[in-house]
Parts: C-alpha cells; sequence; structure tokens
C-alpha cells in the first residue's frame, strides 16, 4: 500500500513506519516535529529517517490544507495520528486543541471528499477518554458514571457512586458505553470519531477509530510533562526526586505497550473493514498507579520515594480499562504483552536516554493557578 501517516515521526507513529518498511508498503511520513515532543533541535534517532527507498518524510503542519492535499494524492490510505495530547493542557489551550485535533481532521476528511476519492480506508487513532469515567455495573445495568467535577475532587472523594450513592463495581469498557468526555482533549478525539462515521456513511470509505488505552513504550517523548505517567515517573526516577502520585494512588489505568498498538493497527489496515468501524485497542488490565509506580521503580533499580499527594487535575478519570471482544473478533488482535514485560523492555531503552530536565511540577503549578487542579500543601 502506499500509506500517509501524519504525525509519523512521534511515538506510536514511528513504531508504525518501522514496521510497515519491514513489508512492501511505502510510506509518506508528516510531521510538525513539536518542539513539546521532540524538543528544540530535535534529534530523530530511527534508521529509517535516513534514506529509505520506500519512505519520504516531510516537515509540515497537518493544518496546512495545501501541503495535506498534495500529499493525499501520491497515497491510497491515510493514518491520521498527528495530534495534541495533553489532557490537563487541553483544559486551558482549548482552542488550539481543538484546530489541531479536530479542525485538521475536517480538513483530512473535505480533501479526500473532494478531490481524493481514490483514498480507500483512514484509520484515526482515537482514545479510551471519550468514555470519560469507564464502566461500571450497577444492579444488572452498564452504567457510565458522570465526570467528577471540581467540588468532588477538592473534598477528596475519589470513587464514583451511583445516582443514590450505591456502590459501583467496574467492569470492562464496551464500545458500546455511551461516551461522556471529561477533557477537551477527549472531546476532541470523540469529535473526530463523529466526524468519521458521517464520513463513511455519505461517502462509502472505510473508516476506522481505534481507541488506544494508556500507550506507553520505547520512544516515548521523555520531555513532555503533559502526557505519558511511564515517562514523566522514569525521568524523575533516574534523577532520585520524589515521584507525585495524585488522588490515593489507587486510580487505575490500562496500560498497552507501543508494539501491540502498531500491531493492532496494521490488522485494521489490512482487514476487510467496510463503513466505519470502532475498537478499542489496550491490555484488558485494570493497573493502579501505585502499582505500576512500585513495579517501574523496582525494574529501575530507584530509591526515589513514592508520594501520594492528594494531588488532581479536573478531567483526569478515576478507572477505565478495554473489553478487547470487538477488537478479536474483527481485527484477530489478542494476546498483548504483559505489563512487567513491557516494563522491562521500556526501561532498558530509558537508561540508554539522557536524563532530562523534569518538567512535570511547573505543568500541574499551571493547571492550579487556573483552578483546574491542586497541589498539596507543603
Amino acid at each position: 500500500m502506499k500509506i500517509l501517516i501524519t504525525g509519523g515521526a512521534g511515538f506510536i507513529g514511528s513504531w508504525l513506519v518501522e514496521s510497515l518498511l519491514g513489508g512492501k508498503d511505502e510510506v509518506v511520513v508528516l510531521d510538525n516535529l513539536s518542539p513539546q515532543i521532540h524538543g528544540d533541535h530535535p534529534r530523530l534517532d530511527v534508521p529509517w529517517l535516513h534514506g529509505h527507498p520506500r519512505l519520504r518524510f516531510e516537515r509540515g503542519d497537518v493544518r496546512d490544507r495545501v501541503t495535506v492535499d498534495r500529499l493525499l494524492s501520491e497515497t491510497e490510505v491515510v493514518v491520521h495520528l498527528a495530534a495534541e495530547t495533553g489532557t490537563g493542557q487541553s483544559m486551558y489551550q482549548i482552542d488550539h486543541y481543538y484546530d489541531v485535533n479536530v479542525q485538521a481532521t475536517a480538513g483530512l476528511f473535505q480533501s479526500i471528499a473532494t478531490r481524493h476519492r481514490h483514498i480507500r480506508k483512514v484509520l484515526l487513532a482515537s482514545s479510551r477518554a471519550v468514555y470519560g469515567e469507564g464502566a461500571y455495573r450497577l444492579g444488572n445495568h452498564l452504567v457510565v458514571p458522570q465526570p467528577r467535577d471540581t467540588r468532588q475532587l477538592a473534598a477528596g472523594r475519589w470513587e464514583l457512586r451511583g445516582p443514590n450513592d450505591e456502590a459501583l463495581t467496574l467492569i470492562a469498557t464496551p464500545e458500546d458505553a455511551p461516551p461522556r468526555p471529561a477533557s477537551v482533549y477527549a472531546a476532541t478525539k470523540l469529535a473526530n470519531e463523529q466526524l468519521g462515521k458521517v464520513f463513511a456513511d455519505a461517502y462509502g470509505i472505510s473508516v476506522v477509530a481505534l481507541r488506544l488505552q494508556n500507550v506507553y513504550g520505547e520512544r516515548q517523548s521523555l520531555r513532555n510533562p503533559y502526557t505519558g505517567i511511564l515517562s514523566i515517573f522514569s525521568n524523575r526516577m533516574r534523577q532520585g526526586l520524589p515521584i507525585n502520585i495524585f488522588e490515593d494512588g489507587l486510580e487505575s489505568r490500562d496500560f498497552v505497550h507501543v508494539g501491540d498498538v502498531v500491531r493492532a493497527m496494521q490488522l485494521a489496515l489490512t482487514s476487510d473493514l467496510p463503513g466505519y468501524t470502532v475498537a478499542n485497542v489496550g491490555s484488558g488490565v485494570a493497573t493502579s498507579v501505585l502499582e505500576v509506580a512500585r513495579t517501574l521503580a523496582r525494574v529501575l533499580g530507584s530509591t526515589s520515594p513514592l508520594h501520594v499527594s492528594g494531588e488532581y487535575r479536573v478531567g483526569d478519570i478515576r478507572h477505565c480499562y478495554a473489553d478487547l471482544g470487538r477488537a478479536r473478533e474483527l481485527l484477530g488482535f489478542d494476546d498483548p504483552l504483559p505489563l512487567e514485560q513491557g516494563l522491562q523492555r521500556f526501561c532498558d531503552w530509558v537508561l540508554t536516554q539522557d536524563v532530562v530536565e523534569d518538567g512535570s511540577r511547573n505543568a500541574q503549578d499551571e493547571l492550579t493557578r487556573r483552578g483546574l487542579g491542586k497541589v498539596a500543601s507543603t
């Protein structure tokens, strides 16, 4: 296939490009090399960027309609990864996140609809964030609770309860759970999915949206203080700095290795999925943030103290893990890498990288100044 990958020099994109070039596909990468992710002086230590005969790299912005239009004329499949991804940052850079995450996607679909009907498939990188809080069982009913508000978080009432204060039972979140985005970032991802469905229904082009869980692994940016808690934790652990764990540390996530995400994307690219399809991609396992921090410290041999601070960020969710039934049925996606093995691979890579200045404290302070978070008293 001839494939255009927006954001193809990023974390997930670089893995996907490398994997595709191991076959016979021809790849065009469009990436703006954002300083927040790549630093002020990008150093891309990925061999495929230098002279591979089936790859062309173009530095540019996905919002540049002229560039996107030109690149679409050369390809038949699009993998749309370019996006801003910081949950907390999205809450105060609202127009920027909408511009990059939604308006650029609308422009992509418009170009395909009006001038590039030869494009036969678009793969969208969506997010588990569209669900907001994950799925729960209340009696015999599946429920997705309303996002936690500032008052609830400020009072330290971390867990979700039913409408009459009933206890809820956490379950794997299926794709038909009602979406309830809790952040601007999540809202942009849901908007892209809705655009994708309308576009697929109207034009008969296959659109696949993969709702990625918490992706981690080698090549994840160690500079970006707004996303990737394993990168933030590992960078601080290497400097012996305390690890700030929000809330009570028992909030949980579904951590999925980037290699599994790329495998799911390649399955989606080669599967016959007409119309619009949405599927979860994760490990199917909920792991608390405190537990993953302890495992990371053990693998790295770190003595950094783990401090459960009671801090919070508006827009964070409490729990969510993926129901993988649809991904297994439609894509053949199965047997994700166990977390302990994935963390070992991640840490082996981290130890080969330069230690970078930590910006997570500044990021949290910014949220607090805007009334969107809390910094613990010292």
